[in-house]
């Protein structure tokens, strides 16, 4: 007998969580969004966080934010470092994902994918070393040795990139945790899927859970909230580029407990430049001790 052609297969949609604690939990608004690619089709839907959620990524980076700032600098190097791996492992899914979100060519996408890898083994590379740039001896008058160093901040809000979904979180997110920090990252409302499927990296690789949340649906409604939470050290305003009102409310919003606050640019910078050191130190305290010398 002849076979029966078989229908055409029907694609499974697939709904992403968020990434909280090293879970991934539903949101508790029961809310998801379509997102779409560059063209409007249909790739995903993603999860919209609400304010409970950023809670609970709080309360998950407040909780993993001993172990990982007691860490040594060079264990969370190696840590880092195993992400960037992991992603190169990954690379065709990301390069998809890249390129489905900003348009771009699968060349060009590829090329942004590199960038970011190579952009996690730079700082990578920085985790044992900003120490000793931004800190040391200092020269005082009398018998003391003076003494700076670096310490993080604690908590990080981080509004990531709309436009580079990819390179761009990279560049925010990395110089936040390899200096100690933890992140409780917002991602790009339009293009998500690279940073869920940074989740998924996360989750696999030495990260502790709770060092990194994920949380997706824009910044609009868990952003205020993140921006006045108490238990909230530092804001990373970046992807509000180009939003001087929202950007504004929420430096206000900070105020509240005299957060250390990364303003939003005008436009959002060009990722594929030197990065220098400015974010990182963004995010540091320096503490200063006086000894006597001789005891």
């Amino acid at each position: 007998m002849t076979p029966t052609p078989s229908s055409a297969r029907i694609d499974v949609r697939k709904t992403y969580k968020l990434y909280i604690g090293g879970a991934f939990p539903r949101s508790e608004s029961g809310y998801s969004y379509e997102v779409t690619d560059s063209r409007g089709r249909f790739l995903a839907n993603a999860a919209r966080a609400s304010r409970k959620d950023a809670r609970d990524a709080v309360q998950a980076a407040r909780k993993a934010f001993p172990g990982w700032s007691g860490r040594a600098a060079y264990n969370r190097a190696q840590i880092v470092y195993r992400v960037a791996e992991i992603m190169e492992d990954r690379r065709t899914q990301f390069v998809d994902a890249v390129r489905a979100g900003e348009g771009l060519t699968p060349a060009r996408a590829g090329r942004v994918v590199d960038a970011a890898v190579d952009r996690l083994v730079w700082y990578a590379g920085w985790a044992d070393k900003i120490g000793q740039v931004v800190g040391g001896a200092n020269p005082v008058a009398g018998p003391f040795f003076n003494l700076s160093s670096p310490e993080p901040t604690g908590v990080v809000a981080v509004l990531a990139p709309q436009e580079s979904s990819l390179l761009g979180l990279v560049s925010v997110l990395a110089p936040v945790v390899v200096t100690g920090n933890t992140a409780v990252v917002v991602s790009s409302e339009r293009r998500p899927l690279p940073a869920v499927t940074l989740a998924e990296v996360l989750a696999t690789s030495d990260v502790p859970g709770g060092v990194v949340n994920i949380l997706t649906g824009g910044y609009t409604g868990p952003g205020p909230w993140l921006a006045s939470h108490m238990d909230v050290n530092g804001l990373d305003l970046t992807g509000a580029a180009g939003d001087a009102e929202t950007a504004t409310a929420l430096e206000v919003a900070a105020a509240e407990n005299l957060k250390r606050v990364l303003r939003a640019p005008a436009a959002e910078p060009d990722w594929e430049a030197d990065p220098g050191i400015g974010r990182m130190t963004a995010f540091l305290e320096t503490k200063t001790v006086w000894h006597p010398i001789g005891i």
